[in-house]
Parts: structure tokens; C-alpha cells; sequence
């Protein structure tokens, strides 16, 4: 007996319809997951673990009633998927965004189940949010939501249960609200959230962890081709977090980044983004336009991606699906030798196997962007033992930690011919611990 990928996909695509990006999420994972099982363990064929593994363990859909500054009722709805907890307690941020809806966290926390267990933490996999957009809302009001929000959420998690982080949409500030609010229902001070502030239990470096995290990926990548990234030209997109603080590391490391975008379009600047620059442009927030009027050499374009200028290396740091295949090919024909995943599933599936025809390092999100949730089981730990380390030790631990991730995926992922598929060796390395924990734990 074998698993057909064919017939897997249909009955996946009959048991969630319409569930696109879940489904774009299943197919990534399962297109390496069943040769490895037809080959290594057919036993797990008849225990039924790929199909156990894209069902959730459990989701939770909730409304979220709210006043606005005008006393207005407001109604969104909030959501929790809890995809698995074999190998620890589910994991996952929340993303407070319009675009938010099943499919997409499912898909979030399917992939998360893959890039917890990579890092080495004992940390199953989890996601939720709310359609919530805090764009454009009054402190006041994003306090009134969150506490909506957690006042339904806070019976569903717990510090050895669920513990949420943040993700597009929810920063410290959203995550001190929510925490405030767990903490005034619980009456209880426990570290039931990660990415919390560094005076309230949270870890130094959060804030940094995915950005740097990426870099230091990359960094192996490279160091595994016996070149350095110092000198290196990168096109990165985005301008939140992730985007920032993998320019800011790739800058201490030599590089030169020359784009960061968002919604409005995209910054190039040829000279390369220095710190001096980065500050500006988080002083000017989404209003990117207005870095060129500072920086005269540079250029904004409301029409082309980062991915349009020539680059060694290209870091998606923005949303899911930014990436197509024509993009992939103009980076191919550009002479771009590296692609890593500072989002989640960035690059389309045709644009993966642009990437892999022409035998370009890809990274997938899973393994290139795990450093954001390594500090939150860090921040864990910390937790648990009542501690806060230093920033040294934190970014020591988070460098050991992608250097084992890749050393995972190389594993894994090394070809007949030398060619390192990363994104394989990160569903492989991913997919073993969780699957060998629920065939021991029996049929639950």
C-alpha cells in the first residue's frame, strides 16, 4: 500500500473547500511527505498520520463585540485554530487584519506546526486573530477590542495549554491589552502570551528575533556555498518588523539592502539603506513617499516590486502570495542566487519551482523565519523559571538555534546532485518529530 499525492490533494481539497491557502499549505508540505513516508515508513500509512495532521485538533470562532469612540456597536469576529500539540502546547501568533479568515489561519497554523517543531522547543502549532483592522484606530479603541477579545479567548488558553503571540496587526501594544485583560479575569500573572513588554515578562530581542533570525538563516546558507553575505546587494520587501531588523542585521553583517515597500509601493535606493536611514523611516511609518524627499538618490515606484531591481539575494518580509512566478523568473534572470521567506508562504508555488528549476537556494518561510517564534519559547523559558536573560545570551541562543534548523534542512534536503532543497528538508526534518509523537501518544 502507497500514498498517491493526487488522490491525497483530492481528499483534502473534498474535507476543506474553498480554503485556498490551507490547501496551497497541504499541497507544499505533502508533495515531499508522501515519497519520504512511501519510501521510510509506510507503516504510517495505515496510522493515518498525514490525514490526522491537516485536521485541527480543535477551532474556535467567536464574536467580538465592541464600542468605537462614538459609542457605536462594532461586531467582529475572532478566531483559534489549534492544529497540534503532539509535541508540546500550541504555538502561534494572532493577526488582527481584514484579510483574516479560516482558510488563511489554518493555513498559518498548519505551517507553524512544521516551523515550532524545527526550532527544537517543545511547541505544538496553533494561529488565530480577528477580521479586526487596527489601522487607523484610537488607542482607546483597540484596548476596548482586545478586551472583547481576550474576555472570550482566555478560557480556550493557558501558559501549558495555547499561548498566542503576535503577528501582522498585533504588537506589544495589542499584546499588553490582551494580557492585561487575562491577567484581571485569571487574577493570575503567568506567561500565557509571548512578545510581552521587557518590564512585564517578556524576552530582549523579540521584537528583532524574525528579522535577525532570517539573516543569521542566510547567513548559513552562504557559509555553506564558502561565501559571506558582506558584500552582497538585497532586495527586501515590507516595512514592519521583519523587514526592518533583517536590514538592520544585514547592514551589520556587510550587505547592502536596496528596497523596502508596502501597500503604497516601493522604496529603491541604490546607495543602500544605512541605519541613519532606517531610523527615518521608522519615524515616517507607512508614509514611505516621503523618504525620498529626505534622500534624493533615492526613487519610489507605486508600480513595481522590489523583486524589478538586479540583487544577489531576495528576503519576502511582507504577506502571503507576494511573490508569483513571473516575479520569480525576473529574479532568476537578474542573477538573484538566493531567495529566503521572511513572511509566511511568500512566494507562490509556481514561483517555487522557478526557483528550484533553476537551482536557486530557496528557504522556505518554516525554516528562514523561525527565529520570531525561537525567542517566544525562549521568552517561555524565561517565564517558567522566573528569569530574564541578557540580550547576549538571547541573540546567542537564537543564532545556535537557526544553525540547527539549517543543519535540519541540509539534512534532509541534499539532492544526488549536491543541490540543497531546503524547502524539503524543512517539511521532512518538520514533519518527523511531530509524527513519531503521535504515533506514541496512540489515536487521540
Amino acid at each position: 500500500m502507497s500514498l498517491n499525492f493526487e488522490s491525497f490533494i483530492a481528499y483534502a481539497r473534498a474535507k476543506n473547500p474553498n480554503e485556498s491557502e490551507f490547501l496551497q499549505a497541504v499541497a507544499e508540505v505533502t508533495e515531499d511527505l508522501i515519497p519520504y513516508i512511501n519510501q521510510k515508513h509506510p507503516d504510517w500509512i495505515d496510522a493515518k498520520i498525514l490525514e490526522r495532521i491537516i485536521e485541527p485538533e480543535r477551532i474556535i470562532i467567536f464574536k467580538v463585540s465592541w464600542l468605537n469612540d462614538q459609542n457605536q456597536v462594532q461586531v467582529n469576529r475572532g478566531f483559534r485554530v489549534q492544529m497540534n500539540s503532539a509535541i508540546g502546547p500550541y504555538k502561534g501568533g494572532l493577526r488582527f487584519s481584514p484579510t483574516v479568515n479560516l482558510s488563511i489561519l489554518k493555513f498559518l497554523a498548519f505551517e507553524q506546526v512544521f516551523k515550532n517543531s524545527l526550532t527544537g522547543i517543545p511547541l505544538g502549532g496553533g494561529k488565530g486573530g480577528s477580521d479586526f483592522d487596527p489601522k487607523g484606530k484610537s488607542d482607546m479603541e483597540i484596548m476596548r477590542f482586545c478586551q472583547s477579545f481576550m474576555t472570550e479567548l482566555y478560557r480556550h488558553i493557558g501558559a501549558e495549554t495555547d499561548v498566542p503571540a503576535g503577528d501582522i496587526g498585533v504588537g506589544e501594544r495589542e499584546i499588553g491589552y490582551l494580557f492585561g485583560q487575562y491577567k484581571r479575569i485569571q487574577n493570575n500573572f503567568t506567561g500565557v502570551l509571548t512578545g510581552k513588554g521587557k518590564y512585564w515578562g517578556g524576552s530582549y530581542l523579540r521584537p528583532e528575533a524574525t528579522g535577525y533570525g532570517l539573516l543569521y538563516f542566510v547567513q548559513c546558507v552562504f557559509e555553506n556555498m564558502d561565501e559571506e553575505v558582506a558584500g552582497k546587494e538585497i532586495c527586501i520587501s515590507g516595512a514592519g518588523n521583519v523587514a526592518y531588523y533583517a536590514t538592520e542585521k544585514a547592514i551589520h553583517l556587510g550587505a547592502k539592502v536596496i528596497t523596502l515597500s508596502n501597500s503604497l509601493g516601493t522604496i529603491h535606493d541604490p546607495e543602500g539603506f544605512t541605519l541613519e536611514k532606517l531610523a527615518y523611516l521608522k519615524e515616517i511609518g507607512r508614509e514611505l513617499p516621503k523618504y525620498v524627499d529626505r534622500y534624493k538618490t533615492a526613487a519610489f515606484y507605486t508600480d513595481r516590486k522590489p523583486w524589478h531591481f538586479k540583487c544577489d539575494i531576495a528576503l519576502p518580509c511582507a504577506t502571503q502570495n507576494e511573490l508569483n512566478e513571473e516575479d520569480a523568473q525576473l529574479l532568476v534572470s537578474q542573477g538573484c542566487i538566493c531567495v529566503a521567506e521572511g513572511a509566511n508562504m511568500p512566494s507562490t508555488a509556481e514561483a517555487i519551482k522557478v526557483f528550484h528549476k533553476a537551482k536557486i537556494h530557496f528557504a522556505p518561510g518554516k525554516a528562514a523565519n523561525a527565529g520570531g517564534v525561537a525567542v517566544s519559547g525562549l521568552e517561555m523559558s524565561q517565564n517558567w523559571a522566573g528569569q530574564q536573560w541578557s540580550s547576549d545570551k538571547v541573540d546567542g541562543k537564537l543564532k545556535t538555534i537557526m544553525n540547527n534548523i539549517h543543519k535540519t534542512c541540509v539534512k534532509h534536503g541534499k539532492e544526488e546532485d549536491g543541490y540543497i532543497n531546503y524547502l524539503k528538508g524543512a517539511n521532512i526534518g518538520g514533519f518527523i518529530k511531530v509524527a513519531e509523537s503521535m504515533l506514541a501518544q496512540g489515536i487521540v
